[in-house]
């Protein structure tokens, strides 16, 4: 199980650092690294929201939890660092396509974690 949340980890974040290295390679702000870490952050999250909490339920009968919880958070966390990444400036607005790109990243990390490989097939 624990190469399985490893593999789920290092597709995300491979898949991030795929399309990181596209926008570098268009000198866009943000490149591998943010991307690479955007997936890899996602996907870690997803793994510990489904998994990191086992613990508890075991012990705990009258404790439920939902794993969706965090990931929403992981959806707000990166709106937010998107909406910093926008500038309105002379009249044009830039670092649209960079906020969209972050957000559909973490979106993919946040699949790969849950091992949803087949919906991006």
């Amino acid at each position: 199980m624990d190469i399985d949340l490893i593999l789920r980890i290092m597709i995300a974040a491979l898949l991030g650092g795929i399309i990181g290295l596209e926008r570098e390679y268009r000198a866009k702000e943000a490149g591998f690294r943010t991307h690479f870490l955007v997936g890899l952050g996602s996907a870690l999250f997803m793994v510990v929201s489904q998994y990191g909490f086992e613990h508890i339920l075991a012990t705990q009968p009258n404790v439920s939890l939902d794993p969706s919880r965090i990931a929403s958070q992981v959806v707000s966390g990166i709106g937010f660092i998107g909406a910093g990444t926008i500038i309105f400036q002379k009249q044009v607005i830039r670092g649209l396509t960079t906020a969209a790109g972050l957000w559909a990243t973490a979106a993919i990390g946040l699949a790969c974690g849950a091992s949803m490989y087949v919906i991006m097939v």
